[in-house]
């Protein structure tokens, strides 16, 4: 499935006193990553929006290997597991700038109407968009 790779540099506002990143930052990780994703194959959040679609997130596991560290350069691997239908799942891979596993995680967000907060299908520009990068790839 498609997949997207970005890269972010640790903050100090992200890391505790002794420079090891908190846990809960992670979360946010994981949405630069998916935010990306969907930038890179075209669309956004922002549109998703304007379109009448939400993304609420509403599973989200993290499985920590090491520790990520203020001012390393860390990168963040997104795979979008399958083909979304009112869900769409994806699993994340983050990694140091020695190439070592920081953390895996995975993120399940449903598709949902912003009028009436009720579960959707996935938006078949969206659909579209996956099927052509993924023949493309």
């Amino acid at each position: 499935m498609y997949k997207n790779t970005t890269s972010v540099r640790i903050r100090y506002s992200e890391t505790d006193q002794m420079g090891v990143v908190h846990h809960a930052n992670y979360a946010h990780f994981c949405e630069i990553g998916r935010t990306e994703w969907l930038r890179d194959l075209g669309t956004s959040y922002k549109h998703l929006e304007e379109s009448g679609v939400m993304l609420p997130v509403i599973s989200l596991t993290c499985n920590f290997k090491k520790s990520a560290y203020y001012d390393q350069v860390i990168t963040i691997h997104t795979y979008l597991k399958k083909t979304p239908s009112v869900k769409i799942e994806f699993d994340y891979e983050i990694m140091n700038e020695n190439k070592e596993l920081l953390c895996t995680g995975n993120t399940i967000l449903a598709f949902v109407n912003a009028t009436t907060m009720r579960p959707t299908r996935c938006p078949e520009h969206i659909l579209n968009k996956i099927e052509k990068n993924t023949t493309t790839s």
